[in-house]
């Protein structure tokens, strides 16, 4: 009798551990999602900055220089197609979704890359103040822009560590904790820029 009561409390004992364990590695999971989100969040912040300065730049751009109206319609199309990327929190979890909203951004941030090139042919665009401002500020906010960006990939790096190492990956895919998308370079960008003169 003795025996069987030591045998149950020792069951006990390692059941409660068990548990303990279980309910530590499901909060410091959650803790990390939640950084992942925060993160993301982050990144949205700026994407949306530089969405509210396009509308600004390019109708500083156009007041000032009279070229080739495409240039302006690839940006508001870009800027247009971003906007519709419905991102809820979802679209960490779907890769699918993650990569559509990426591209997105990618298209607007070509746009705006012809739009400022097409502009330094229009010395007195380059001498314009608001375009001056404009353009520093989308400047920043295109390194605000990397610098979310890297915080957030640093934040997906130790949430899929903690996702994948064992003994917590058995826990994480008890509670469905999956690993999140980290933000990839734009295709081709691995090559250097030539540069003609």
């Amino acid at each position: 009798m003795k025996a069987l009561l030591g045998f149950l409390a020792i069951v006990a004992v390692v059941l409660i551990l068990g548990g303990v364990w279980l309910v530590g590695v499901r909060n410091s999971l959650v803790k990390k999602d939640e950084a992942v989100r925060n993160a993301w969040g982050q990144v949205e912040n700026v994407y949306q900055r530089r969405s509210d300065l396009v509308p600004n730049l390019v109708e500083t751009v156009k007041g000032a220089a009279k070229f080739e109206q495409q240039t302006f319609t690839d940006v508001a199309e870009a800027r247009a197609r971003a906007g519709q990327i419905t991102v809820s929190g979802d679209v960490l979890d779907d890769p699918a979704k993650f990569a559509q909203f990426e591209a997105a951004q990618r298209q607007l941030g070509a746009g705006l890359s012809r739009l400022l090139a097409t502009a330094e042919a229009y010395p007195e665009l380059k001498a314009n103040a608001n375009f001056r401002d404009l353009q520093a500020q989308l400047e920043g906010t295109e390194n605000r822009i990397a610098v979310e960006r890297k915080r957030f990939n640093d934040a997906v790096a130790d949430y899929n560590v903690s996702v994948r190492q064992f003994p917590a990956s058995f826990a994480a895919g008890l509670f469905g904790f999956r690993q999140k998308p980290y933000f990839q370079a734009e295709p081709g960008a691995a090559e250097a820029p030539k540069v003609k003169f």
